[in-house]
């Protein structure tokens, strides 16, 4: 993992990873999006974390590309751009379907790349001032990689308007749509976020965050037969688990539980 560009830490069962190139507003070039995998996967393996937050250093949350890397991408083969299409995609498919829930705490603007990956996080919080939009459209470039997960996100309508438009909007036009979960002042998201992230850590078991995040990946796009039938299994195989059969147990004897 690149230290500079983006940091990994650990605290109460939490693990955090900070953007780190303020002074390019944490914009995503080729080494930012190799350090933020490397980042997500040390993420996932990492036993003493539970819970996964992303955020920035800065001003910004994150500008999107990087407009020297831009420059670079004009040059490319279309081999080469699919190459890096690739790699960005990889990371976004990572932070969705990452075992483990990605929280995204958001104190500046995100545009662009930078709302992708807000997008793909499964819960975000933000400041009032943070702005958001899919700005591609507006320099002759398509959203392409974002519209899938978007489109699952908010569905078709809404997902056109922003997309199509490119338009920028404020954190709680964002809340309002259900881009992020919840706006919250800039003095107090810290603790917003710590608090929500313990809520978790303390009342919800690891291996049942990691199969129902798997679940809703999984049954969208299937039909309703197969769908209910995927979920079938599942909850036979989560009756199955460890977690389940203490967490029944606790429940039956009312006692409570500390995950």
């Amino acid at each position: 993992m690149n230290q500079s560009l983006v940091e990994y830490s650990q605290s109460n069962r939490v693990g955090y990873i900070t953007l780190n190139r303020p002074e390019k507003r944490n914009a995503l070039n080729q080494e930012m999006v190799d350090a933020l995998r490397a980042a997500f996967s040390t993420a996932a393996e990492d036993p003493l974390a539970k819970i996964i937050v992303l955020r920035a250093r800065g001003e910004a949350f994150c500008a999107g590309a990087d407009l020297a890397y831009l420059q670079q991408l004009q040059k490319f083969t279309f081999e080469e751009n699919l190459a890096d299409s690739h790699n960005l995609m990889n990371l976004y498919r990572k932070i969705y379907t990452l075992p483990k829930v990605v929280i995204a705490q958001v104190e500046g603007h995100a545009l662009a790349g930078g709302s992708g990956l807000v997008t793909v996080c499964d819960f975000a919080y933000a400041v009032p001032e943070a702005k958001f939009g899919y700005t591609e459209v507006r320099i002759g470039f398509i959203p392409a990689l974002v519209s899938v997960f978007l489109i699952r996100k908010l569905g078709e309508g809404k997902a056109k308007d922003l997309l199509l438009s490119g338009r920028l909007i404020q954190a709680p036009e964002a809340a309002s749509l259900g881009m992020i979960n919840k706006v919250v002042d800039k003095a107090s998201i810290e603790k917003e976020v710590n608090d929500f992230t313990q809520q978790l850590v303390k009342t919800a078991s690891a291996q049942s965050l990691a199969a129902t995040k798997a679940l809703i990946d999984k049954v969208q796009g299937l039909s309703l037969t197969e769908a209910l039938e995927t979920a079938a299994r599942e909850n036979a195989n989560a009756r199955a688990t460890d977690d389940c059969r203490k967490g029944i147990e606790a429940f039956l004897q009312k006692k409570d539980l500390n995950w």
